[in-house]
């Protein structure tokens, strides 16, 4: 059965089931004149109606041979295509528990015939108004939540534009001091390798568990990259001189954990406070402190040190040796390893030292 929509297509459709033709009559007279109305005598002609034509409203009979109006509501809602569509049951039976049950499996009202006629009107037309409503909230809310999908992008692909740019100018901060200071083979970006190693040998060994923790590891290894910006200030003639410096220029070489500081602060006065900087300046101004006290520019000692002071300590020096120097042929790895092994408890920390050697092998170049 296919309903003629030819006529009156602006209206809405409303179906109406009853296997009694008073009540389905008296409903058509009372809605006709708003609304195209459907009326049939089953359930199993509303599924038949339904493959054609999908109204805004059916109003559902309970009681009826065949399939009753809760069997069908069940398969309505069941259905993809028709679990939208609203319901309300019209039924003789008045009581508490059969309502119930009916707003239980769906329906948006429970109607008792013989019903007025003004009534029924009233109460579909209120029905149909919530639900434009629905829909346009839903609209609404589709749209609000599209939108902060889209904005939620923008965002990321902003920050991550930002974030490549900010790496690249560190980057390329870094490779202008290793080549101002005679350093060639990335040893920036060793130093990084090292201290990722060390710090995730930490968390297989569970050591320094809270430290660990609290850190954002990929902001913390590229703030590694700037653990030498101080050299930057440092005059050519002692960054580039081919052999040992003497007392007097080891005193100025020292220097450059202060101008790394420095460097750092002026980038803060100019930025809010981030974990960047903060990590950038620990490495900065820290890398050199010795666990003994002897190192500088503090003369820090044992637990006074930062924890990625003395990570990138061992870090640096290992570089330092496997690589060759204008002043100095490079190392073989198992001889820098023995030397760092010789340092523990004066130069480094003990148990940074222990994890080091456990994973020394990773540290030789890939």
């Amino acid at each position: 059965m296919v309903y003629n929509m030819e006529t009156e297509k602006e209206r809405e459709l409303i179906i109406m089931v009853d296997d009694d033709p008073v009540v389905l009559r008296a409903g058509k007279n009372s809605l006709s004149g708003s609304y195209r109305v459907a009326t049939l005598t089953s359930a199993e002609k509303l599924f038949s109606f339904l493959e054609n034509n999908i109204p805004v409203l059916i109003l559902l009979d309970v009681v009826m041979p065949g399939m009753d109006g809760y069997e069908a509501i069940r398969i309505l809602k069941a259905n993809s295509k028709t679990q939208g569509i609203p319901v309300i049951f019209l039924t003789g039976r008045a009581d508490a528990a059969n309502e119930y049950e009916g707003l239980s499996l769906g329906a948006i009202d429970y109607i008792i015939k013989p019903f007025v006629p003004a009534l029924l009107r009233k109460r579909v037309e209120i029905h149909l108004l919530v639900e434009a409503q629905k829909k346009i909230l839903e609209t609404q809310r589709q749209a609000l939540q599209n939108f902060n999908s889209d904005l939620q992008r923008m965002v990321e692909e902003k920050t991550h534009t930002v974030i490549n740019l900010q790496n690249a100018i560190i980057k390329t901060l870094a490779d202008m001091v290793e080549y101002r200071d005679n350093v060639t083979g990335s040893h920036v970006d060793r130093t990084r390798r090292g201290v990722s190693i060390l710090i995730n040998a930490l968390k297989e060994q569970d050591r320094y568990r809270d430290q660990v923790a609290n850190w954002n590891i990929e902001i913390l290894l590229e703030s590694s990259l700037l653990h030498d910006v101080g050299k930057i200030a440092i005059d050519d003639y002692i960054l580039k001189k081919p052999g040992p410096l003497n007392i007097d220029e080891f005193e100025l070489m020292k220097k450059h954990t202060d101008f790394g500081v420095q460097v750092i602060e002026k980038i803060k006065s100019a930025a809010e406070e981030n974990e960047f900087l903060y990590y950038a300046k620990i490495f900065a101004e820290t890398h050199h402190e010795r666990w003994d006290g002897t190192g500088y520019p503090f003369g820090l000692e044992h637990g006074e040190i930062p924890i990625l002071g003395r990570i990138m300590a061992i870090a640096d020096v290992y570089d330092a040796l496997v690589s060759e120097r204008p002043y100095k042929e490079a190392y073989s790895h198992e001889k820098a390893v023995e030397i760092i092994r010789e340092g523990r408890g004066t130069q480094f920390d003990p148990e940074l030292t222990d994890i080091f050697v456990s994973v020394a092998d990773m540290f030789r170049e890939p």
